[in-house]
């Protein structure tokens, strides 16, 4: 059964992930949304908006074939070209991610929120990239875990959008709030997640 659940939840996400990758791309379109009022009110919408939008996207959409392994337990061998791949999209993200949420206009909470996480974002991805290169696999696995957390904060923000507005709550409101609920919660599950498989796997027969 929990080998069931983890399937169809893997591939809940994956879609999810999927399918808001796809959207993000809009943005680098020749005839995208860039030019609408809503998204030029930013004052550093372009073409900040243009860099997270696109790289962002390539990270959330490749970000689940990162967990898949081999029979033997180890990453099949697209690994070494799609999880360079990952990290490069999601350090580029990163800042130009910071950029734009210094020009928000939901206000300093939103701005925060959402320049923590693109500073968080960075952190863990370099941290990861660190691991990696210094040939300390497990290190590295754990940072990459967190640091696809933090890439579905796309996903999960706009899940909670259509929620906030289910519940009465204004745009402005649930915006704001999800500047810090689409992203800590995410975070939390992982490092439960990952210190239950720790405890697991050095526990005693």
């Amino acid at each position: 059964m929990n080998r069931t659940l983890r399937i169809t939840g893997g591939a809940i996400m994956s879609l999810l992930a999927l399918a808001i990758g796809l959207v993000s791309l809009r943005y680098a379109l020749p005839n995208g949304p860039m030019r609408s009022p809503a998204v030029l009110a930013n004052a550093f919408a372009n073409p900040a908006l243009v860099v997270p939008a696109t790289a962002a996207a390539i990270a959330l959409m490749i970000g689940p074939f990162q967990f898949i392994r081999a029979r033997s337990g180890r990453r099949p061998p697209w690994h070494r070209i799609s999880g360079p791949l990952y990290v490069a999209a999601c350090l580029v993200a990163a800042p130009a991610g910071f950029v734009l949420a210094l020009g928000s206009t939901a206000g300093p909470v939103a701005t925060a929120g959402f320049a923590i996480l693109a500073v968080v974002w960075f952190y863990v991805n370099a941290r990861g990239l660190q691991a990696v290169l210094g040939r300390r696999y497990g290190e590295h696995g754990r940072w990459m875990a967190r640091s696809y957390a933090l890439t579905f904060a796309a996903v999960t923000l706009r899940l909670y959008l259509p929620i906030g507005g289910a519940l009465g709550l204004n745009f402005q409101q649930v915006y704001v709030a999800t500047a810090w609920i689409s992203w800590i919660p995410n975070l939390i599950v992982m490092e439960l997640w990952l210190r239950r498989s720790r405890l697991t796997t050095t526990a005693p027969a």
